[in-house]
């Protein structure tokens, strides 16, 4: 095989198993080569990688190393993205009732999704997720898109249980900007016990429901190592319940009388600086 079909092969297996450690014998019995060479390849592909701002390759040594890829977009790229996704959402007709945004259109775009996953992974890789939490329903893609890139399952809160899911452990909580009680269910068989998790929702005013999903998680003994919200919206009226998270956008004023609305970048850029 030709070293530039190779480097094809082991771009595309590592691309799709970010965070797993891989072995150079893996790589050799693959392809039939010489460890000096597969070596040779991967300093090809940590150097591409990192050029194109897209993250880079971890050598672990000793008896049970090897490679591993770590996913981190590029500042200036990332910096580009929140910054045309602000300017998208800064559109005084997507304002709801309730102060809420219409983001679906956002929401239902892969390339878009993908990138907001990428920039979250880039956050959260460090710390060990073992799973990605989300609430149905609008958080589930953007919760799928960080967890390919964490290589890790998704898990996902329901309000109302499902027959075919079978033993659930149930919570009631307090929703932040209605102050209703509401319920939320998690399969049983869903989380491990003591399993470290990344929460992800679409968006967040006083953070009602991801403290609930914090409280669900309780029940497993499970650490929330992480919580990302792709736009978070100022509540004058509330309190916000949770403090410890990343958001790419932020909401900070919104007029439903005369329409308008300010929407710059979150939380995302003066954490990663810390």
């Amino acid at each position: 095989m030709k070293r530039s079909d190779r480097l094809i092969g082991m771009t595309n297996y590592i691309l799709e198993h970010p965070l797993e450690l891989i072995s150079l014998p893996f790589f050799t019995e693959r392809y039939q080569v010489a460890k000096s060479s597969i070596s040779e390849d991967l300093t090809i592909m940590d150097r591409m990688f990192q050029h194109e701002g897209i993250g880079y390759l971890e050598s672990i040594s000793g008896a049970a190393g090897g490679i591993r890829y770590i996913p981190k977009y590029d500042q200036e790229k990332s910096v580009a993205f929140v910054d045309t996704l602000a300017k998208r959402l800064n559109d005084p007709s997507r304002i709801l009732p309730g102060g809420y945004l219409f983001m679906s259109d956002i929401l239902g775009e892969p390339e878009t999704v993908r990138e907001i996953g990428r920039l979250f992974a880039t956050a959260f890789a460090p710390l060990n997720i073992d799973v990605v939490l989300t609430v149905a329903t609008k958080g589930i893609p953007l919760a799928y898109a960080v967890a390919t890139f964490l290589n890790v399952p998704v898990v996902i809160a329901r309000r109302d249980p499902k027959i075919t899911e079978g033993s659930t452990v149930s919570i009631n909580y307090v929703s932040g900007s209605s102050r209703k009680i509401q319920s939320m269910v998690l399969t049983r068989r869903s989380l491990e016990q003591g399993s470290t998790v990344c929460i992800i929702d679409d968006f967040m005013k006083a953070g009602g429901t991801i403290d609930g999903m914090k409280s669900l998680l309780k029940e497993f003994d499970a650490t929330v190592a992480a919580i990302g919200v792709l736009a978070e919206a100022e509540d004058e009226e509330d309190e916000r319940i949770v403090t410890d998270y990343t958001s790419l956008i932020q909401i900070s004023a919104v007029d439903e009388k005369n329409k308008q609305i300010e929407v710059v970048k979150g939380n995302y850029f003066s954490q990663s600086e810390q």
